[in-house]
């Protein structure tokens, strides 16, 4: 079985400082996950162990989810130019029955206090499920 991935996909075009990045990418990854915790049923499941991160024992199925959990945190950042096109990835994602966390910065920091569309991430899906959309986009 192909092992499940997280995207990230960063607006390269509004040329944020390196932190920025970090910070857009962290609250994308992280809602994009409990969004999938959620729809899965599985809030309130899991656990830090150390370092790790686990799952609690359920009856429930494997997931691409679960499997991330407990096979490893593959996360693949790529950019895209403008905002429209990060919106058309978060569109394709919804459209192919993905969880997809879209942020919007709220300009505190930078935009000169516009609200801005930063990056997306996507809940741990399998190559065969996010390839098709996100796979011709160069790393960042």
């Amino acid at each position: 079985m192909d092992k499940p991935k997280q995207m990230i996909v960063v607006r390269r075009d509004l040329k944020m400082r390196k932190g920025k990045i970090a910070a857009q990418a962290g609250h994308a990854c992280v809602n994009a996950v409990l969004a999938a915790l959620v729809q899965e049923g599985r809030l309130g499941q899991v656990q830090a162990a150390g370092t790790e991160i686990t799952l609690c024992p359920s009856d429930r199925p494997a997931t691409p989810l679960s499997e991330w959990f407990a096979r490893g945190t593959a996360k693949v950042c790529v950019y895209v130019d403008s905002e429209e096109a990060l919106l058309a990835i978060d569109r394709q994602v919804r459209e192919a029955g993905l969880l997809s966390a879209l942020i919007c910065d709220n300009g505190l920091t930078e935009f000169h206090g516009q609200p801005t569309y930063t990056c997306l991430a996507t809940a741990p899906a399998l190559p065969g499920q996010i390839d098709p959309i996100t796979g011709a986009l160069p790393l960042l």
